[in-house]
């Protein structure tokens, strides 16, 4: 290991892009703790003190590095472009004009991530102008208990002001991340997001610790480790589908059959379902506050408010399995797969080319998809089930956590592996 990461640094060209990765980070950090003028100092400490109990906000918070509850000018974090992403990709299975975009190459990629910085500003406009509105009276909707109100001057301005300034630093973090893809190493956004998780994990530990005692403490070390191997064997499991390509011409050349195969992963979807699931039960929270209805509002906040509600837990973990199915549709088609595959002269054995081929695919995305959406949703759940059953008021090492820490690192290992292989040194990944 030592002497991997030594050849790390022996290429010049390699070094660079790392130390320029790790001065965008620290940059963001530091925006991640600059504050948004004109708002209450205890009001944001006591948010902080209430955004521990998980929810609705402990989630949000994640995805920020903790910036939400300070209410920074990074408070939004990534989250709007993750969500403008997400939005572009499904509308282009519908609206044809995306479509031929993304059939285009470079051309249309370049429209398509105009379009989704786009929409990213207007998704960080209309959550940062909620946000300011929730807050401001005393956080309703995110059950953090108590009247915290963290605007308390609100005029008109005040509230432009922190609007304004929220949504330009989603729009500076975009372009953070937009930075690291080109001149550093990794996908700049999955860093960045690999970031703010990470960098809650050592004063969670220790609030743990200090809470549960060192029993306690220990046993949740010891699932987070099994729970990090079963991460690891599930995000590198796949299974490869066997593809044969005959003889055929090309220009005078006869070139050779040969065999090569389709990997599809166990968890094709990755952490997208859970990032879905979250939405979608965080919509009625918001609605809650303009329904009038009393029965309504008890309902939502009794039971999708708090992460250990077992009506929370169940339609969750349901959602979660859904989505995943919904998400793999999209993110593999088999027609068009088999498609590909009749075109280019090949074929799997013992399948016939077209729709029998596409029938075989089919099946064997139903089979697999199966297990990976219910290792998902355990890993989801697993903090809300330690909620409920231990009486523990936060849990740093929670699934989601592993899941986007583990996943980043092994793409961004690999990339290291690749440039460090190119000029023959050994690599990390054995």
């Amino acid at each position: 290991m030592f002497r991997s990461l030594k050849n790390m640094f022996k290429v010049a060209d390699l070094r660079n892009k790392i130390l320029f990765t790790l001065f965008i980070i620290a940059l963001y950090r530091v925006g991640s703790h600059v504050p948004v003028p004109g708002i209450d100092w205890d009001a944001v400490q006591r948010l902080e003190e209430s955004a521990k109990a998980g929810g609705v906000l402990g989630f949000l918070n994640l995805f920020s590095g903790g910036a939400l509850t300070r209410f920074a000018v990074f408070g939004l974090g990534i989250m709007p472009y993750i969500t403008a992403s997400i939005i572009v990709q499904l509308l282009g299975v519908v609206i044809p004009k995306l479509e031929q975009w993304r059939d285009e190459g470079a051309t249309g990629q370049r429209k398509i991530t105009q379009a989704t910085r786009y929409l990213t500003l207007a998704l960080a406009l209309m959550q940062s102008t909620g946000l300011a509105f929730v807050f401001h009276r005393g956080g309703r909707g995110f059950n953090v208990g108590g009247d915290i109100d963290l605007i308390p001057n609100f005029t008109l301005g005040r509230v432009l002001l922190v609007v304004l300034s929220m949504t330009a630093g989603t729009v500076f973090v975009m372009w953070l991340g937009e930075l690291i893809t080109q001149r550093g190493i990794g996908q700049g956004m999955s860093i960045l997001i690999f970031a703010n998780v990470v960098a809650g994990m050592p004063a969670g530990g220790a609030a743990v610790r200090a809470e549960g005692g060192n029993v306690k403490f220990g046993l949740i070390l010891g699932l987070t480790v099994i729970l990090l191997v079963a991460i690891v064997f599930i995000e590198q499991g796949q299974r490869r589908i066997p593809v044969q390509f005959a003889k055929r011409m090309v220009g005078r050349r006869m070139t050779m059959g040969q065999s090569t195969y389709i990997p599809l992963k166990v968890n094709q979807s990755g952490v997208i379902p859970i990032i879905f699931a979250s939405s979608v039960l965080y919509f009625p929270v918001l609605l809650s506050n303009v329904i009038p209805w009393e029965g309504v509002q008890k309902f939502i906040n009794d039971n999708l408010v708090s992460p250990t509600s077992f009506v929370y837990i169940g339609m969750y973990g349901f959602l979660i399995i859904v989505f995943a199915y919904f998400y793999t549709a999209i993110a593999f088609d088999p027609h068009q797969q088999a498609d590909v595959i009749r075109k280019q002269g090949g074929y799997i054995p013992g399948i016939r080319p077209g729709p029998p081929t596409e029938r075989h695919l089919q099946g064997i995305l139903n089979r697999i998809t199966l297990p990976g959406s219910l290792f998902l949703a355990f890993v989801a759940l697993l903090p809300s089930l330690a909620l409920a059953v231990w009486g523990i008021s936060q849990y740093p090492f929670a699934g989601t956590t592993l899941l986007i820490a583990v996943g980043v690192a092994l793409e961004t290992m690999k990339q290291i592996d690749s440039q460090l292989m190119m000029r023959n040194y050994e690599g990390f990944l054995k």
